[in-house]
């Protein structure tokens, strides 16, 4: 899942460092960050919360994207990130468990998975979120992948209503072509819930439409992290020419 990030007080560019992890004590570094958000500020089931950190099959075949706070040298920022030699070696994408990806099958190796963003409460802002989507646009770059997929989670505090109109108004302007149309496994009973609510957008889902993403279909409800996932799909020839000359030099 990627997780809403809010803004909060804004914290100095230059207190913040990007690097992959390289050794396993630097992949929990950011286990337990998310472990921290996930469980702890969500409520999230997760089957690794005995060890207080988020762990999934997955983690081992993805590369972990790490923001550090300079003065406390503490991960306080991440994505896992799964490249498509990776996700074939485990047999498909973690969002292949919430959709059905058929139709985006021919773009597989070219497409790379994000997932897992989350950013401790004290550094919720534009800095470190630039930070990792920098991150994020070098990685592509250096590996000359094209597509950009993932699972953008909305709240489900409210029992879903907020999502359901979170969702209405995306798909009106942001709605996939019919071939790149994924279907969820879980869906979202939109039928049942209000989708009239005046939402604002949650700020990450805003800023993946800003950067020209695509919502591929329904809403997908996980249970474990009582969210509503929303699949997103990035191709870099979308990408808005500003956010492109910012992050992509």
């Amino acid at each position: 899942m990627m997780l809403d990030l809010i803004q909060p007080p804004h914290q100095p560019q230059s207190r913040l460092s990007l690097g992959m992890a390289r050794t396993p004590a630097e992949v929990e570094e950011a286990q337990r960050l998310r472990y921290q958000v996930f469980a702890e500020e969500m409520g999230a089931r997760l089957i690794s919360a005995d060890e207080e950190i988020d762990r999934d099959i997955y983690d081992s075949y993805c590369e972990h994207l790490l923001v550090r706070d300079n003065d406390s040298n503490k991960v306080i920022g991440t994505y896992r990130i799964l490249p498509p030699e990776q996700a074939q070696a485990i047999g498909g994408y973690y969002s292949e468990n919430e959709f059905d990806i058929t139709r985006l099958l021919h773009l597989r190796d070219r497409m790379v998975e994000v997932g897992r963003s989350c950013v401790h409460s004290e550094f919720r802002d534009g800095a470190t979120i630039a930070q990792l989507w920098g991150g994020l646009a070098s990685y592509m770059r250096k590996h000359n992948h094209e597509y950009l997929i993932g699972c953008a989670s909305i709240s489900m505090g409210d029992g879903g209503h907020y999502a359901a109109s979170v969702y209405r108004k995306v798909h009106k302007l942001h709605a996939a072509p019919a071939e790149y149309r994924v279907f969820p496994r879980c869906p979202l009973p939109l039928d049942a819930l209000n989708q009239t609510l005046d939402a604002p957008l949650p700020p990450l889902i805003k800023g993946y439409l800003r950067l020209g993403a695509y919502v591929c279909g329904e809403p997908a409800w996980d249970p474990d992290f009582n969210t509503a996932d929303l699949f997103i799909l990035l191709p870099l020839s979308r990408l808005n020419a500003k956010y492109a000359r910012h992050f992509m030099g």
